[in-house]
């Protein structure tokens, strides 16, 4: 059968330090899907200053379309770790999207066209050195006043698991909402530490 280069849209490469995880192919066919090919590419998915709301007055656009969108980026998420804050942040407006929202999907979808060989690399390991990183902002939501957490895990210089989701509960300080991540990255820790001892590499 040979080496494995095509999964479920992920583009296999496999060199003698490691191995290469990307979607370039699916990107590009995403791109043109949204007839976005000929749109001039960014540096960044989102401004680190931007905000997004409800923005109850503004113009609505098509919530199919909106839907769609969101989905095929999400699914490009599998190895692109890079856009899921940005992906997450506008599937909160999908039951009512805005014209001010498909503005910043449509500028996720400009800055994979000028990144569409990003992928994920993970070199030869003979060291399995598991590591847990984390952030949240507090109140981060205008409407609800939730906040939004962040975790990633790397195995080596390996980046095996990352997540963003915004927290369930109304936290009242900082300092509740670190402690409401911190639990979410334990957790994921724990369960990738349990799936290297059944694999016998713990």
């Amino acid at each position: 059968m040979g080496e494995l280069t095509f999964f479920l849209g992920l583009q296999i490469k496999q060199l003698q330090k490691g191995t290469f995880i990307s979607q370039t192919k699916y990107t590009k066919e995403l791109i043109k899907k949204f007839g976005m090919s000929n749109a001039k590419a960014i540096g960044t998915p989102m401004s680190p200053s931007t905000t997004l709301d409800e923005d109850k007055y503004g113009k609505s656009v098509d919530e199919i379309m909106y839907r769609g969108m969101i989905g095929s980026l999400h699914y490009l998420t599998a190895s692109r770790p890079d856009i899921m804050f940005n992906i997450c942040k506008c599937a909160r407006y999908q039951s009512a999207p805005k014209e001010s929202h498909l503005t910043f999907v449509k500028g996720i979808i400009r800055y994979i066209a000028g990144t569409v060989d990003y992928g994920l690399w993970y070199e030869s390991l003979n060291v399995f050195d598991l590591k847990g990183f984390l952030d949240a902002d507090f109140a981060g939501d205008k409407i609800d006043r939730k906040s939004t957490s962040g975790t990633c895990q790397l195995l080596g210089k390996s980046l095996i698991s990352w997540h963003n989701k915004k927290q369930s509960n109304v936290a009242l300080s900082t300092t509740k909402t670190i402690y409401m991540v911190v639990g979410n990255c334990c957790t994921q820790v724990l369960w990738i530490m349990h799936q290297l001892l059944d694999y016998d590499y713990a």
